[in-house]
């Protein structure tokens, strides 16, 4: 028979080996993995870092702060899931040249309908959006390899801005965006013209023919099997850093206002003001301002000089002919000043442009399309003639939140993501900030509906409060006991809701008789509390005094139970809205510390900070990520 003792010790030492090994599979920690449980900073890096083998700062910093985008993930997501669904003949196809046109890239716009760049930057952005148990840290090669052969080039690891690499990026993904929806329009109208002329051998001649607003389509491709297409008619939500500005122009003379032809933008490049300290409204300002421009050649004028030259020719004509031929031209003149001066009348010879008048302008941009994801760049390079650029090092402050347009077009935007750089204008590093948002992009939101278990309404279901009793007649309790009692009841209906309520409120007295007709007693002991003297009553009135019948009896008890239901709801609903607003309170307080917290990204080196360090970082800013504030959806 085996020692005792040592049975023991074996039964603990496998008990040991067996909690270790639960615990370190079901509920993994740091201390296991090398990491110190007790440090903060340790437990809180729930995010992956980018390597730098070779000055790659820039890249790192740009990558960075993109994952921290929810409206460029969910632009990806359905981007890629769209050029699933479609067939793949659809981005293959070129488009027909046109007359008087430039000759195609055919390689570019092959690439440009594959999204290349789009599907590498998704890849690259769902590695940088994982939460890892422990410290984690990859490499930007992959994407880089992206772009290199989507741009057929090198990317020199040599110090680069990392504006300059947005700028690329950001650009190429618009210009995937657009070439792979042009295709997709191609496609449908190629399927609409198989339908139409019959050569749709897919659709017999019994089906109906698909509409032009119907989901289900022919591949452009006979040999390819019927796919699921979008809608001609549906609406894409667009590249979501892609916005539009224009730049209005008006004559300060005759106040004419030319068509402003808009101008697509991925990024605001401000200029930041040579002075000590500006704000990130003052480069808004000035960006946006209104500046006057001399010797302009407008339109109209132009036209109107024209006119009066005219009618000078006119008086001057000595023959009908001539008259009449002037005659023509002058109402030419005036239908296109009427209508439309920039477009001047064809067939009339008019004065050289050197002899119309210079007037003076009014210039001013303004943004007609407000993106989902506003990226703001400032400029803070000082470039003097004849010497080396340097940098600005103006502080520039700027809020949490930044409200832009009028105020009918009202946008609301929330700062998500920030890049700093440290050094001077030819080398340095750069750092990202992003915020601690946890989006899981494919999950769908509860919607409010009409009926279900998501509608607004409340559940018809009955008052889960307890019949109210109040105390003798005699007494009367407090304010405090009051609020305390329906406290007590508010908890207990919501842990246990009763399912019914009683009708009729229960009396209780010091001496109880199981008649239903009181005496004129207890009636004298209800008319004055027990705390006070009862009041004398003289004969005449005790004489008068009668004995109400059963149906008053009811009628008191009644009104009484009235009241106290009065005074009880009052305390009920007072000590609701008390838990209400200690809920609201504690839920206000959690999302406040939640929406403080950022990640501070230095390459693979990663740490915590708030919100109010960033907006410290007034020296260093140079890129802000804000995207637009959203109805949230209850």
């Amino acid at each position: 028979m085996p020692d005792k003792p040592l049975t023991v010790i074996t039964y603990a030492a496998s008990a040991s080996l067996a909690a270790v090994a639960l615990v370190y599979f079901f509920n993994p920690n740091y201390i296991i993995d090398n990491e110190t449980s007790s440090s903060a900073s340790a437990r809180k890096k729930g995010v992956v870092g980018l390597s730098n083998p070779a000055n790659d700062c820039f890249i790192n910093s740009v990558l960075q702060s993109l994952a921290g985008l929810r409206e460029l993930r969910l632009y990806l997501i359905r981007e890629l899931h769209r050029r699933n669904l479609d067939s793949a003949d659809i981005y293959r196809t070129l488009p027909g040249r046109r007359e008087n046109e430039k000759p195609l890239d055919f390689r570019k716009l092959l690439s440009l309908q594959s999204g290349e760049v789009t599907q590498g930057l998704k890849i690259m952005l769902d590695r940088l959006n994982e939460r890892p148990i422990h410290r984690k840290t990859i490499s930007a090669g992959d994407f880089v390899g992206v772009l290199e052969h989507a741009f057929a080039t090198r990317i020199s690891k040599s110090q680069q801005d990392a504006q300059e690499l947005l700028q690329i990026v950001a650009e190429r993904l618009s210009e995937e965006y657009h070439a792979g929806r042009a295709a997709r329009v191609r496609g449908r109208d190629a399927v609409d013209k198989l339908s139409v002329t019959g050569l749709g051998l897919l659709v017999s001649d019994n089906e109906p023919r698909p509409s032009s607003s119907t989901s289900r389509t022919l591949s452009p491709s006979l040999n390819e099997p019927a796919v699921e297409t979008s809608a001609p008619d549906e609406e894409e939500d667009g590249f979501p850093l892609e916005g539009k500005t224009e730049s209005v122009i008006e004559c300060q003379h005759c106040h004419f206002v030319p068509k402003a032809n808009p101008i697509s933008f991925v990024m605001l490049t401000l200029p930041v003001p040579q002075k000590s300290a500006a704000s990130l409204s003052e480069c808004f300002d000035s960006h946006f301002k209104t500046e006057y421009i001399d010797d302009y050649k407008c339109d109209k004028c132009r036209l109107t000089h024209a006119l009066s030259v005219f009618e000078t020719d006119l008086r001057r004509a000595r023959t009908q002919a001539a008259q009449s031929e002037i005659e023509a031209d002058i109402a030419k003149i005036q239908a296109a000043i009427e209508e439309d001066p920039e477009n001047p009348p064809k067939n009339v010879r008019l004065p050289e442009s050197k002899y119309a008048p210079t007037r003076r302008i009014s210039r001013h941009s303004r943004i007609t399309h407000f993106p989902n994801v506003l990226v703001v760049h400032l400029s803070r390079s000082i470039y003097d003639v004849g010497s080396i650029s340097t940098k600005n090092l103006a502080k520039v402050s700027f809020p949490e939140r930044l409200p832009l347009g009028g105020l009918v077009d009202r946008r609301n935007y929330k700062l998500l993501a920030a890049v700093s750089h440290k050094g001077t204008h030819n080398s340095g590093h750069y750092e990202t900030f992003r915020r601690q948002h946890q989006y899981a992009p494919t999950s769908t939101p509860h919607i409010p509906q009409d009926q279900g278990p998501y509608s607004r309404a409340n559940t018809p279901t009955p008052s889960g409060l307890p019949s109210p009793r109040i105390s003798a007649l005699g007494s009367r309790p407090s304010q405090a006991a009051l609020d305390r009692a329906a406290l007590d009841r508010v908890t207990e209906s919501v842990v246990e809701p009763s399912s019914t309520a009683s009708s009729s409120p229960s009396l209780s007295s010091n001496n109880t008789t199981s008649s239903t007709v009181p005496s004129s007693q207890s009636l004298h002991n209800q008319a004055a509390p027990t705390s006070a003297p009862a009041p004398s009553l003289s004969p005449t009135k005790r004489d008068s005094l009668q004995v109400p019948r059963s149906s008053e009896s009811v009628d008191l008890g009644r009104s009484s139970s009235v009241d106290s239901g009065r005074r009880d709801s009052s305390a009920t609903q007072k000590a609701m809205s008390i838990v209400d607003s200690a809920g609201n309170k504690i839920r206000e307080s959690k999302r406040r510390r939640a929406a403080d917290r950022w990640w501070r990204i230095s390459d693979d080196k990663i740490k915590e900070c708030r919100t109010g360090d960033l907006l410290g970082m007034q020296k260093e800013v140079y890129m802000l990520f804000y995207e637009i504030e959203k109805e949230e959806i209850l």
